[in-house]
């Protein structure tokens, strides 16, 4: 997986707020945040400058959800990879429990960084839901957006059999149920779960703030959809663990999609498990 390999290729940018501090990770230029202020124009020598990508990942993530992606998408423009408050590196704000309450958090970062320039935005389930949020919110804020595996649309049905943590367990024990909770929500093939997987899952969920949150269940995001002006695009993995019988229903709920796209041979972290389909899949969009 090579996790150290990928960070070693980016620049990490700590921005401090009243509130808290936040953690990017950039690939695509090593002048960042120059580049960023030219959104929209030229360069020196003439060639448009693309808006940056910015990816936020899942809950109990970090940019590393993206750590198959980043190199990818950097050939063509900047990638922003936010630590989303409360999860990895960045901090949690006070009184934040859940998406609906991050979205000014996620608004000022963006208008801060972006010097309140739209920008291209990825968002995978959680950070999706919160992307949907902030679109509705803050229209002026996100060019276009791409959904993948994103909540808040009712269709959820039984819980997944995931599990919890006992004090008692061991290492060992404890890695089985990681192994466990990554087969049953995130992957379709047993294989996808290697020891470098579990090494990774392990360091995000002990970083993972907002343990209570719950309006993923909701059907949130379908309500804000009305509200979006922004071109949002669907991506979601053919064997999605959380829309299990209801993956065909997403376009009849999400009707403000521009499009509804099915990645084969995937999972829920489909950009994980199948990172060369996904990639033709948004490679496309994000030329429209």
């Amino acid at each position: 997986m090579e996790i150290s390999r990928v960070e070693a290729l980016s620049q990490r940018i700590v921005q401090s707020y009243a509130w808290g501090d936040v953690v990017w990770h950039v690939w695509g230029s090593q002048k960042v945040l120059k580049a960023s202020a030219k959104v929209g124009g030229a360069n020196d020598d003439g060639r448009a400058v693309l808006s940056p990508l910015v990816l936020l990942h899942g809950g109990s993530g970090s940019w590393t959800h993206w750590v198959r992606n980043v190199e990818h998408f950097a050939q063509q423009r900047e990638v922003w990879a936010l630590d989303i408050p409360g999860f990895g590196d960045s901090s949690l704000p006070s009184g934040v429990t859940d998406a609906d309450g991050l979205v000014p958090y996620i608004a000022d970062i963006l208008k801060q960084t972006f010097h309140d320039t739209a920008v291209d935005v990825i968002g995978f389930s959680f950070g999706g839901m919160t992307a949907g949020l902030v679109a509705a919110e803050y229209p002026a804020l996100i060019r276009q957006l791409i959904l993948v595996g994103a909540p808040g649309l009712g269709l959820f049905g039984k819980e997944l059999p995931m599990r919890g943590m006992i004090p008692s367990m061991d290492k060992d024990a404890q890695r089985q149920v990681h192994r466990h909770n990554l087969n049953t929500m995130m992957f379709v093939h047993p294989e996808s779960v290697t020891e470098d997987v579990i090494d990774l899952q392990e360091v995000n969920v002990s970083r993972d703030r907002l343990r209570r949150r719950r309006i993923a269940r909701t059907n949130v995001l379908a309500q804000v959809q009305t509200r979006w002006t922004c071109p949002v695009h669907g991506v979601w993995a053919e064997f999605d663990a959380l829309y299990k019988d209801s993956l065909q229903e997403i376009p009849h709920v999400l009707t403000s999609m521009a499009s509804f796209n099915v990645v084969p041979n995937a999972g829920h972290w489909v950009m994980f498990e199948n990172p060369v389909a996904f990639h033709a899949v948004v490679d496309s969009l994000l030329k429209q």
